[in-house]
């Protein structure tokens, strides 16, 4: 699958995303995987940021309120759209932009750090991603970005509970299968079946690659890896979700943040 398929995918997508999202319905990322992304994130107040994959914008504005000046970057045109709105209504000085991830339209050395909040794994080339995202960081700047976790997320994930419906196993398959651009057909989960039910289901193009692979992709791109967070929810929130609670069992999402080398 090339880029203009990957973009069409996130066009279509994108209109219902915004609203689900909105309405509360990905629990994954507002009860989990942003918190804990934002909770590693060292101080940006005064920095320049590029969110890379911004989506509606939502993680952009998290940012901009941290004190960082923000530029974003989306390749479907309805979500930058939705965000410019958002900006509009309640501005935080936040610049987004229609791009293509594998191609950032910016000049080298232009962001002291940048983000990527689930979208690197999205990309029909993580390793372009990954390059453009080092070569736009000034010298000493860094990435953070969260992906789901190669090794917990392949393919092929089934949770398994048992009779009461206690998460008791992760079952996962197809870890070393080269995926590039298998559709997947999901909704939120959390959303009320009458939502579910009125819009078809969100078609996702798969990227898989093993951890080995990614690692290997971050170390081309001339980063150096600082931090790794495998994020889950405490027992508290399990019970309170039931449906987080297979994070408990083994994590769902991955985060790292790699440097760039500083100039000599």
């Amino acid at each position: 699958m090339d880029r203009a398929n990957v973009a069409a995918c996130w066009e279509a997508n994108a209109e219902t995303w915004t609203r689900q999202a909105r309405a509360g319905y990905d629990l994954y990322r507002d009860a989990l995987n942003t918190p804990a992304f934002l909770a590693s994130l060292p101080p940006i107040a005064g920095l320049a940021g590029l969110d890379i994959g911004c989506g509606e914008g939502s993680n952009t504005r998290k940012l901009a309120e941290r004190g960082a000046k923000m530029t974003a970057v989306d390749i479907a045109p309805t979500f930058i759209r939705h965000a410019r709105k958002a900006e509009a209504q309640a501005p935080l000085g936040i610049s987004y932009i229609e791009g293509d991830g594998t191609a950032l339209p910016f000049a080298a050395g232009s962001f002291d750090f940048a983000t990527a909040f689930m979208s690197l794994m999205d990309m029909h080339r993580q390793d372009l991603g990954l390059g453009e995202a080092a070569r736009v960081l000034k010298p000493g700047g860094f990435l953070q970005f969260s992906i789901l976790h190669p090794c917990f997320a392949p393919p092929y994930r089934k949770v398994l509970r048992d009779e009461a419906g206690n998460v008791r196993a992760i079952e996962v398959g197809r870890y070393f299968d080269g995926i590039d651009g298998e559709i997947e057909s999901w909704r939120f989960g959390a959303a009320p079946a009458e939502v579910k039910a009125s819009v078809e289901p969100f078609r996702v193009p798969r990227f898989h690659r093993t951890l080995s692979e990614w690692i290997a992709m971050i170390v081309a791109a001339g980063l150096t890896i600082e931090h790794m967070a495998e994020p889950r929810v405490d027992a508290q929130t399990a019970q309170a979700m039931p449906y987080l609670a297979d994070t408990q069992v083994a994590p769902l999402f991955l985060h790292i943040r790699a440097r760039k080398g500083a100039a000599a």
